[in-house]
């Protein structure tokens, strides 16, 4: 599949669990990690700035909320339901949409984030969603879900 030229994403739709979210831009937090979306925003998902836009070659990092606390449910309170072969719609701000299709869903405990699968180099537009999951603690949760996808199409 061909890479798109650099457009920022607007709305994320992922069907198979009723996500259709406005994208807000997030950056990084006074302490090096990457911002989260505010919550207040938790029914909307974050790209995160300084990674490609979706369809551009590299990983696209879009996060999103599970729950938040008194504000409900997260718009990715679903997320680790995606199974393999499932597709996520990133609308550009240009007019087109990059469709990925979901090649992986890993939870991973977030004392052992995969960093480099995240946000490393690869050949290829890639997208990565990114929320809590796992056990729930007093303040948050132990893990992080993650989905992996490919770009296989685009839309005008």
């Amino acid at each position: 599949m061909r890479a798109l030229g650099r457009s920022v994403p607007v709305r994320l739709r992922i069907p198979a669990i009723g996500v259709d979210t406005p994208v807000l831009r997030l950056g990084l937090a006074p302490d090096g990690s990457v911002r989260v979306p505010p919550v207040t925003a938790h029914d909307r998902a974050g790209w995160y700035r300084h990674s490609p836009t979706p369809g551009q070659v590299g990983p696209s990092v879009i996060l999103g909320h599970v729950t938040v606390g008194a504000y409900g449910d997260g718009v990715f309170r679903h997320l680790a339901r995606l199974r393999r072969g499932e597709k996520i719609e990133a609308r550009l701000e240009n007019g087109t949409a990059a469709v990925f299709t979901v090649s992986a869903v890993r939870t991973v405990a977030k004392a052992d984030f995969p960093t480099e699968d995240v946000y490393g180099d690869v050949d290829r537009p890639e997208l990565r969603l990114i929320t809590c999951g796992g056990p729930r603690t007093g303040d948050g949760y132990l893990d992080n879900v993650i989905v992996f996808a490919e770009l296989t199409a685009t839309t005008a």
